[in-house]
């Protein structure tokens, strides 16, 4: 770091990241691009992001979206020796984060009771779908599942009278993912007034059900959907309006854009021929810069109904460097989604590429445990340890 540079807020973090997929690799970024120094260990073959999005270099779209800036170590954790590595690891390690089913690792003697023995102040964050003890706790659960489980597919069917359908991201996933970020956070806070660690237990579920800000209505018994922003057709395509037909057509009148055309007829009457003097107002406009200028007036929020690959056109994306370049491992960059952080007095991002399997095993096991570059490569030998060839040139889709 240069002198003048900023700090990472979470320099000399350290964790080690043994999750898979999104959920639990997200946390690792997330603690990566604040300057943790998050180790990822693996296995080879076995995270499913490496299938998703092209694949450059030995690494697909996906996965190097969740696992920019880390460094990896590869274990095969099924082997005693290779345990005893991890073991020793997590003994240096601040935080541990893992997305196993509930009793996978302490079944392979790395789970909480085996490394807070030998490291009482370690955090473990364990993402689980229905959390770590409970009726479903062995229930197999990807996004998908919770997102069905948490009753939004249901409430989406019933408002627009439709079939349920999933959602096309994994919301269920990133979701659980930002309050795991925050539980570490916390955990480590709180290990600073005590010295002591613990283990966290973080199901999808509830993770979408503490950020659902309709399930209080049903809680309560209470029918009602709250307002949705509804799509609109105007010059240049359609455009999201946020607001309801009565705060729309409130704020157009106030502006003096519209008026009843009969204020005294009954009530189901005057909402219909207000709903069609607003549309026929929207439709006036022969630009959509003009559109936009009258909503403005009327302090009416819209939105460009942007597409993923329209997305990076929007001014805000552009101006604020939300796409940013990492290394690509072959002399090259590629993009990733930076996250949102921005700090007045600290530097937050990502830092690196995403790493090849193995490719940091000596340069962490010598740094974090003592253990000599001909140790790492003998236990490389014999397959306790994986590393990689580092790929070049080609790509696929």
């Amino acid at each position: 770091m240069s002198p003048t540079a900023l700090p990472r807020p979470l320099e000399g973090l350290r964790v080690l990241d043994l999750s898979r997929a999104i959920s639990g690799p997200y946390v690792g970024r997330l603690l990566a691009d604040l300057g943790a120094e998050v180790v990822k260990i693996e296995v080879p073959d076995t995270d499913i992001t490496q299938k998703f999005g092209r694949r450059r270099h030995g690494h697909a779209g996906l996965y190097v979206q969740y696992n920019a800036g880390k460094r990896s170590v590869g274990i095969d954790l099924a082997s005693e020796q290779g345990a005893e590595v991890l073991r020793g690891l997590a003994g240096a390690a601040d935080v541990v984060v893992e997305n196993f089913r509930p009793g996978v690792l302490d079944r392979l003697h790395v789970g909480y009771t085996d490394l807070s023995a030998r490291n009482p102040g370690l955090i473990m964050l364990s993402v689980s779908g229905f959390g770590q003890w409970g009726p479903e706790s062995g229930r197999q659960a990807y996004a998908p599942v919770v997102h069905a489980e948490s009753g939004m597919l249901g409430r989406q069917a019933e408002a627009d009278g439709t079939a349920p359908v999933d959602l096309t991201m994994a919301l269920a996933d990133s979701t659980t993912a930002l309050h795991g970020t925050v539980a570490v956070l916390a955990a480590v806070i709180l290990r600073g007034r005590t010295g002591q660690g613990q283990h966290l237990d973080i199901s999808m579920l509830e993770a979408m059900l503490a950020s659902d800000d309709n399930v209080s209505y049903a809680l309560e018994g209470d029918e009602f959907w709250p307002a949705r922003g509804q799509i609109v057709e105007v010059a240049g395509g359609p455009m999201l309006i946020s607001a309801d037909p009565k705060f729309l057509w409130s704020r157009l009148r106030a502006a003096g854009h519209v008026a009843d055309p009969d204020p005294d007829a009954p009530t189901a009457q005057r909402i219909a021929a207000r709903a069609e003097v607003m549309e026929v107002w929207l439709s006036s406009f022969g630009s959509r810069s003009e559109v936009i200028a009258a909503l403005e007036e009327a302090r009416v929020a819209w939105a460009e109904v942007r597409t993923p690959r329209t997305v990076t056109d929007s001014p805000s994306v552009q101006a604020r460097g939300v796409v940013a370049q990492v290394d690509d491992r072959d002399g090259g960059t590629r993009p990733v989604i930076r996250t949102p952080y921005r700090f007045s007095a600290a530097e937050s991002g990502p830092a690196a590429g995403a790493p090849h399997l193995g490719e940091h095993n000596a340069e962490v096991l010598e740094s974090w445990v003592g253990m000599s570059e001909e140790r790492v490569r003998a236990l490389e030998a014999d397959g306790t340890l994986y590393r990689t060839a580092t790929p070049v040139g080609g790509e696929t889709h």
